[in-house]
């Protein structure tokens, strides 16, 4: 088990991942957080051969960078399907957009569940949807601060924090639920979040146990993996998050509980943007162009 409030089985995090339409994988060389994974792949004849049959990615990646340009922080996202693509178009654009810092996955209705990838270009994501028996139900490339996915589960949590009797052995507990539900009752969309640290308190397993009774588990689970890990889990209260920061070594740094929107340790921010499409561009300029 893992220190925290919010305590994962250990190889949780293997349950975030990915795979391209009509493929296991295998053969699929991913890019790295940097893009050179993907530019080293599109550098070879193998790629040139790819792009020849694949007139339709060249068609779409403009567009995608010309979203780019004009998407902010917090306009609706901007989407392309990606589901009519064949198998080698598929290849192509899983190749070009590469796996980024961040990837979630998101519980719906139904045993719907929402896996998303942040490409090698921050801002842009591809989101997959796939039913109770794995049947995939969408394939889109989204063009947003934060997947839509991510914002309408989080919206279906339990709008109000709910306060229960206190056990014995508390120290803690009783007054930072107090605090997180008067936050949350006051919170306006677009403000600070509000962030509260576990690690700077006095807190008995009692104290954790309780919390995590009371805030539960909600639909979202982010991880975003730099120097280090940070592991984003929704509780089952509307804008109370927890947000939980490792080192390398996987050893619990920081154990905060944020109350406000998406954290924005999962979110694009607008030079975010900007930067991504003139990556993107040189690329399809260089790659993609006669």
């Amino acid at each position: 088990m893992k220190a925290g409030f919010w305590v994962a089985p250990e190889g949780e995090d293997a349950a975030i991942s990915m795979q391209p339409i009509g493929s296991d994988g295998a053969e699929i060389r991913k890019g790295s957080v940097t893009g050179t994974g993907a530019l080293s792949f599109l550098a070879t004849s193998n790629a040139a051969a790819l792009i020849a049959r694949c007139p339709a990615i060249a068609d779409m990646l403009p567009k995608i960078t010309a979203a780019l340009e004009v998407q902010s922080e917090t306009a609706p996202g901007i989407l392309f399907d990606l589901s009519p693509l064949n198998p080698d178009e598929a290849l192509l654009i899983t190749e070009v957009l590469g796996e980024g810092e961040v990837a979630a996955t998101v519980a719906l209705p139904d045993g719907v569940v929402a896996q998303i990838q942040e490409s090698v270009f921050a801002g842009l994501w591809r989101v997959r949807f796939t039913s109770a028996t794995g049947e995939l139900l969408a394939d889109y490339a989204e063009v947003s601060a934060v997947p839509q996915a991510i914002r309408r589960a989080a919206a279906m949590t339990l709008p109000e924090l709910s306060i229960g009797d206190a056990p014995a052995g508390l120290m803690n507990a009783m007054p930072v639920l107090t605090e997180i539900a008067d936050r949350a009752r006051r919170y306006e969309p677009d403000a600070p979040s509000h962030t509260i640290s576990l690690t700077l308190l006095p807190m008995s397993p009692e104290d954790i146990e309780f919390l995590m009774a009371s805030l539960g588990t909600g639909p979202v689970r982010i991880v975003s993996r730099g120097y280090g890990t940070c592991r984003v889990q929704a509780t089952a209260i509307h804008n109370v998050w927890s947000v939980q920061f490792f080192n390398a070594m996987d050893t619990l740094l920081l154990d905060t509980l944020e109350i406000g929107g998406v954290p924005v340790v999962a979110s694009a921010a607008e030079e975010d943007f900007r930067d991504s499409a003139e990556r993107l561009r040189e690329i399809e300029e260089a790659y993609f162009r006669d």
